[in-house]
């Protein structure tokens, strides 16, 4: 094996950081942007919808295939086909013309978004062979993912305060293209790892399991028990099972599922998902927390947002691996999970006029308690497999988070809803209709106060902003509660991992 230079060694890390920063900022940018493309393209509501959800869902759905198809033609590879073709994705993106045409291209930016991440942290553990190196490594990968969740409202923000709404979406065009040409230059050479012919009949059960059990839990949180969530619901369960049971008969299947025999293995993918089923409501529900309770500017609450991001980069980058040294893997994860939960209950402070300086602290605090689990969890995913099946292990712990940020939305969003519903208290005597609205959603509120006569209009938002922070406070309770049960698993499943895990005992892979 070729001995690769430590400029190369972080070269290579540094073109992983940019590819997961990327789509992710990308993720969050599109919220700022949906009020001008309605006005531009006029789309129906449903169209919206999907508007939002085409990305996440063909992401969702591709994720384990494209881990899996990694591990046979080299990561490298994959990688830089991905980074080509969010590049052109971006562009079509940028310029649409129709709802329909937006739609396409953001489920075309989904397809290239699934080749990434597998690839990225796949390249990261073929580089880093030194433990010590690959956590730090991971850590930061981490880390930046964390942030860039917080920049994209900061980035969507500037640009559309100069730019047309597709700018958004442009601006990741000359960013993928420097990728791709530094990649050439920069990456290693990362050969298949697993050999034979991808199994075709397992690429739509992958896809129509994880597929299905998103969907579900989506439009669950958005309509109730409807019908097709349940057909929903039971196409995901049976897609998931019958594709676990092909993987069993197969000599190279896409996944190996006796990976989750590993306590290890599955107790950092759990933890991942609800990291992220944390993460992202906690995003949204201060997203409209500082529009809509405290009457910010898109950009001021995205700039709002930055201080948990940084504290997620410090947890994950600076403080995990001298824990790790010191405490285990373990009791790290179980104190970062203690510090998110501890941040989450101290939210109960927080009303509709809290200075912002209140709400930074727990929101640096739940970043560095995030930040420190998620590194710990994600380096664990990585070192507890063999070299060769880390694409379809990092699939794996991928769509886990992309299925814990579906139940966060569901799970919390709903928790929220029902308190906000049950608290409002509104004046009397305002009519049925803007009653009705008003009862619906803070901004359904807002829409009602618009239509009574000025007084009457003011009492009621001020209800609804303050049902809303009762809402909140609902929400984040029960995300601290289930904190804690992580906190408590993680000593558990991950009690047994040792500090410093080596790289798996097996030929390493080749790269130059």
């Amino acid at each position: 094996m070729a001995t690769i230079s430590s400029a190369r060694k972080w070269g290579t890390f540094a073109l992983c950081a940019v590819v997961a920063l990327v789509p992710n900022v990308d993720l969050t940018a599109l919220n700022q942007a949906i009020p001008r493309i309605s006005a531009d393209l006029g789309p129906s509501a449903t169209q919206i919808l999907w508007i939002s959800d085409a990305y996440g869902f063909a992401l969702a759905a591709l994720l384990v295939t494209m881990g899996g198809i990694g591990d046979r033609i080299g990561h490298r590879r994959l990688l830089l086909i991905g980074t080509a073709l969010f590049a052109a994705a971006s562009a079509v993106t940028a310029y649409a013309g129709s709802a329909e045409l937006l739609i396409g291209a953001r489920a075309l930016l989904g397809v290239a978004g699934a080749t990434l991440m597998p690839s990225a942290l796949s390249l990261i553990r073929a580089v880093f062979t030194d433990p010590k190196q690959r956590t730090a490594a991971v850590g930061g990968f981490m880390a930046v993912g964390g942030l860039a969740v917080g920049l994209g409202p900061v980035v969507a923000g500037a640009l559309l305060g100069h730019f047309w709404w597709g700018s958004v979406f442009l601006i990741n065009v000359p960013v993928m293209l420097f990728v791709l040409v530094a990649g050439l230059a920069v990456l290693p050479k990362a050969p298949a790892t697993v050999s034979g012919r991808l199994d075709l009949a397992s690429v739509p059960l992958s896809a129509a399991g994880v597929l299905g059990l998103v969907y579900a839990v989506k439009e669950a949180a958005a309509h109730g028990g409807e019908p097709r969530v349940y057909v929903a619901a039971v196409v995901g369960v049976a897609g998931i099972a019958a594709f676990l049971w092909r993987q069993t008969r197969l000599d190279e299947p896409l996944i190996d599922v006796s990976l989750f025999r590993d306590r290890a293995f599955t107790g950092s993918v759990s933890a991942n998902l609800f990291a992220m089923f944390a993460l992202v409501a906690q995003s949204l529900i201060f997203s409209l927390y500082f529009q809509l309770v405290l009457g910010w500017s898109p950009l001021r609450a995205g700039l709002a947002g930055l201080p948990g991001a940084l504290g997620a980069m410090a947890g994950g980058a600076a403080l995990a691996p001298p824990l790790i040294a010191a405490a285990g893997r373990a009791r790290t994860v179980a104190l970062g999970m203690v510090i998110a939960a501890a941040a989450f209950a101290s939210f109960q402070v927080v009303g509709t006029g809290t200075a912002y300086w209140i709400i930074a602290i727990p929101t640096v605090l739940s970043g560095v308690g995030m930040g420190l689990a998620l590194t710990v969890t994600g380096d664990t995913v990585l070192a507890s497999v063999p070299r060769r099946r880390t694409g379809a292990a990092s699939a794996i712990s991928e769509t886990a988070t992309e299925l814990g940020g579906a139940l966060g939305l569901a799970v919390l969003g709903s928790v929220l809803n029902l308190v906000y519903r049950n608290a409002l208290d509104l004046p009397a005597g305002v009519p049925h209709g803007p009653a009705a609205h008003a009862r619906d959603s803070l901004p359904g509120a807002f829409e009602a106060a618009s239509a009574l006569p000025a007084q009457a209009g003011a009492q009621v938002v001020d209800a609804a902003r303050t049902a809303f922070v009762d809402g909140m406070h609902a929400a984040l309770l029960l995300s601290a509660g289930f904190a804690v049960l992580v906190a408590g698993a993680a000593l558990v499943t991950l009690r047994s991992v040792p500090k410093v895990i080596p790289d798996a005992a097996e030929e390493p892979v080749p790269v130059a």
